[in-house]
């Protein structure tokens, strides 16, 4: 018998896959391994149920999104999650992520936390003007839960955010169950916040949310960057003006003829958002060269 499932996670070899409302412990076929495939968290996947023998992973199904670091397939969200105070927001670490997430095909949401002790409406706004969602939230009073929470359904998340932001009290409100005690998700299944070495996938609100420490250090890691040449295509409100530059070698920093520029003076582009670009540009340019 065959089912269709998901997988939530692997430890040692071994595959826990979803299907029909149970969970399957499976082992990957070995052509797997001689194709130099190895089944991920989130994977879409078929299975076999066997009665007298190891259940198995028969087919894994075209990926829509990969990650490698951390490892884990066909995240389509993620909520980029910054606190309004205590530390308060630091943009070119939500630009830089946003970013990232475009570059690898996945919709960013921006969710500013604490806005009971300071208002964040007018970082929420920045992101809204460039068509990113933004939501501003309150664990204490609940404010903007429902909307984010509306947000996971039907979707495979990942929420990343620098220690201190409330991503732990943010999951807390969305689904009280989880009773989480530290920023770490992965406490809630008995593990120290250190140990932890495979990805997971947890369901709420109608989704899947990963549990894996690799979105806690994206947000400080120095080596993950955007390629500088795909960088100007992950600001998608650079799309209208791109091409349209005096020069065709315009990277759209200072440079003379810049229709980027002209919109941003003009403030159609909000200013924090090309300071950031111009400084993950920077940052990817040397990055470049290092590896050149």
């Amino acid at each position: 018998m065959t089912k269709e499932g998901i997988i939530l996670k692997g430890i040692g070899g071994f595959y826990y896959v979803k299907a029909d409302g149970e969970v399957y412990e499976c082992k990957a076929k070995g052509i797997f391994r001689m194709e130099g495939i190895k089944p991920l968290a989130g994977d879409r996947v078929t299975i076999s149920i066997n009665e007298n023998a190891e259940n198995t992973i028969e087919e894994i199904k075209p990926r829509t999104t990969v990650m490698v670091r951390p490892p884990v397939a066909n995240i389509d969200r993620l909520f980029i999650i910054s606190s309004t105070i205590e530390p308060r927001p630091v943009l070119l670490i939500i630009d830089k992520l946003t970013a990232i997430a475009v570059d690898k095909g996945i919709e960013p949401i921006v969710v500013f936390t604490k806005c009971d002790k300071a208002n964040g409406e007018r970082y929420a706004s920045i992101y809204r003007k460039v068509n990113i969602k933004a939501f501003c939230v309150s664990c204490k009073t609940g404010e903007g839960i429902d909307e984010v929470r509306a947000e996971i359904a039907g979707h495979i998340s990942a929420f990343a955010g620098n220690t201190g932001v409330g991503k732990s009290s943010l999951l807390n409100a969305i689904e009280p169950s989880l009773n989480l005690k530290t920023d770490e998700i992965s406490d809630k299944l008995g593990r120290g916040k250190h140990t932890t070495r495979h990805s997971e996938l947890f369901e709420i609100c109608g989704g899947f949310v990963a549990d894996t420490p690799g979105f806690a250090s994206i947000v400080s890691e120095d080596s993950e960057y955007v390629d500088k040449d795909n960088l100007q295509y992950c600001f998608k409100e650079f799309a209208p003006y791109l091409g349209k530059c005096k020069f065709s070698t315009c990277r759209h920093c200072t440079d003379m003829g810049c229709k980027i520029i002209e919109a941003v003076d003009m403030g159609e582009i909000p200013v924090s958002r090309h300071e950031s670009y111009k400084t993950l540009l920077e940052q990817a340019e040397l990055a470049g060269n290092n590896y050149d």
